[in-house]
């Protein structure tokens, strides 16, 4: 009887945000999937142990997700970690992976659900607090009211030409400077939310406040002005 693959999103950073049925599930599972070689440096790791300590005991399944443009090694990787995950299904586990924020944005469970369910095995995915709602909290803002659009970009390779879509735009890490030089060449202003509600959380409400050094985990918000 073949296991099942649930992807489970741990939210932004604090445990207290996990939901009730992520923390359910990864209580409940015979295999706890880490996208890291090491769970200690597992940034989704440390959030799920805050709110569900009982994990320390629990079976692992450590995938490495290396950090590279190299297209060729990714897809490696995701092979890897699905033929890893697929064996445990084969033998009747339930899988929990685990991923920041949630499933759906800039994760990797994607890759690797796709390969699994083409191995015949179920997969469901479980929702969680994404950063951009846990920074918008931070910074006290509505991303958006009335019809006012939403846009969620990756990096700043693009940032001049999505610094002109109307409404508010969100920019989810990538290279700061060329970003920020972006925005100030448009006039426009910024907010950020660095390790969002985390205790390092740093919250910048102006554009010229936001350090060119900041770290990984940062969330850029621009809006429209008079939107």
């Amino acid at each position: 009887m073949s296991g099942i693959l649930y992807g489970v999103g741990v939210g932004p950073g604090d445990p207290e945000l996990l939901t009730r049925k992520a923390a359910r599930l990864i209580c409940a599972c015979d295999v706890l999937a880490i996208p890291h070689r090491d769970p200690e440096q597992c940034f989704a790791y440390r959030i799920a142990r805050g709110a569900v300590p009982e994990i320390c005991a629990k079976p692992k399944l450590c995938i490495d997700m290396p950090m590279t443009h190299d297209r060729a090694a990714r897809e490696a990787a995701y092979e890897t970690g699905a033929n890893a995950i697929a064996q445990a299904l084969d033998a009747g586990k339930t899988v929990v992976f685990i991923t920041l924020g949630d499933p759906s944005v800039y994760s990797t469970f994607a890759y690797l659900a796709e390969r699994v369910e083409k191995t015949g095995h179920p997969v469901e995915w479980v929702p969680g607090v994404p950063s951009f709602c846990a920074a918008a909290a931070g910074l006290k803002t509505p991303l958006c009211t009335d019809r006012e659009e939403l846009h969620l970009i990756p990096g700043s390779g693009h940032a001049g030409r999505a610094l002109a879509y109307p409404g508010t735009k969100v920019f989810m890490k990538g290279e700061l400077g060329p970003l920020l030089d972006a925005i100030e060449a448009c006039g426009e202003t910024a907010q950020a939310v660095e390790n969002c509600s985390t205790e390092n959380e740093r919250v910048y409400r102006d554009r010229q406040d936001i350090p060119r050094d900041a770290g990984y985990y940062l969330v850029t918000i621009v809006k429209e002005r008079d939107a």
